[in-house]
């Protein structure tokens, strides 16, 4: 089924309201309509028409694609492309494409920004200082949560593409030791046991498929330092949450800093030593300057 770009294509954004960026138009002859969001009984019903569409987190299941005979092309507004049943874009000839270079300084920055926080227990010192338990102390020395350094210490990075090999560069800059394991065997790289067993900090930036559902559950968590950090700014879905909760509760690793959760937006109470932040590198004016027109 080919894609072409002479006759005028219908283009529908299902969930406008979940991306703070201006689309440029598409230099082909076509129509756009946009919705702020679009719940799952009505995506065939807004799609009905439509020869592309534009989603960010709508999931695209077989059973809704077969609905939409006209559809030739999903444009995945960000990276991940586990929304979208793949198999049987592949077998009707729908063409599935997303966002490349995507937050390519945000995500290593945003990693950052969460190492910080724990390593040297920013969220939990300025608690204290909110309830008044540094103004109570008698000297000015206040030592209620460990500070450890960051230069010295070693980070493992589960899934070495683009994103992982940029936090590397910025972990080496920062006198970080850096393990790195990733799906594709390459020189230099050790295994996901050795990198948990080894790590201060493991940061997760690996693809969300059937391989890597719950990749970190508890016997994964069990093998990391008690003091370690877990950071997940890949996809939710990684890591067991029910595990992990757990393994925060009984001190088996020592903090996590998520931006992606299964599901989301967070509506428990946080576990202790969890910092979540919502997914905010996706939207750095750099990222948004860098989307491509709204027909690729």
């Amino acid at each position: 089924m080919a894609f072409g770009m002479s006759m005028k294509h219908s283009i529908v954004f299902l969930d406008r309201g979940t991306l703070g960026a201006e689309l440029r138009a598409p230099g082909f002859p076509h129509s756009y309509q946009e919705y702020a969001a679009t719940p799952a009984q009505l995506v065939a019903e807004r799609l009905r028409d439509a020869t592309i569409a534009i989603i960010n987190k709508v999931p695209m299941p077989a059973e809704t694609l077969a609905q939409l005979p006209k559809l030739r092309l999903i444009a995945v507004a960000a990276t991940g492309t586990d929304i979208v049943d793949k198999d049987y874009c592949r077998v009707k000839g729908i063409t599935v494409v997303n966002i490349r270079d995507y937050a390519f300084n945000t995500v290593p920055e945003h990693v950052f920004a969460l190492i910080f926080a724990l390593r040297r227990n920013l969220i939990a010192y300025r608690e204290d200082v909110r309830n008044g338990a540094w103004q109570r102390a008698e000297q000015f020395c206040f030592f209620t949560h460990p500070i450890r350094d960051v230069a010295g210490s070693t980070l493992g990075i589960v899934g070495f593409g683009a994103l992982g090999k940029a936090v590397a560069r910025r972990a080496e800059g920062l006198g970080m030791r850096v393990l790195a394991t990733d799906f594709v065997l390459a020189p230099g790289l050790v295994d996901l046991p050795t990198v948990l067993r080894s790590s201060d900090v493991v940061t997760l930036h690996a693809p969300l498929t059937d391989d890597t559902r719950n990749l970190i559950g508890a016997e994964q968590l069990a093998m990391m330092r008690r003091n370690a950090i877990l950071i997940n700014t890949a996809r939710g879905g990684l890591v067991d949450e029910g595990a992990l909760a757990q393994a925060l509760q009984d001190g088996i690793i020592g903090g996590a800093g998520f931006d992606v959760l299964t599901n989301e937006p967070f509506c428990r109470p946080a576990p202790k030593a969890f910092c979540l932040s919502r997914s905010i590198h996706g939207n750095s004016p750099i990222r948004r300057r860098r989307l491509p027109p709204a027909g690729y």
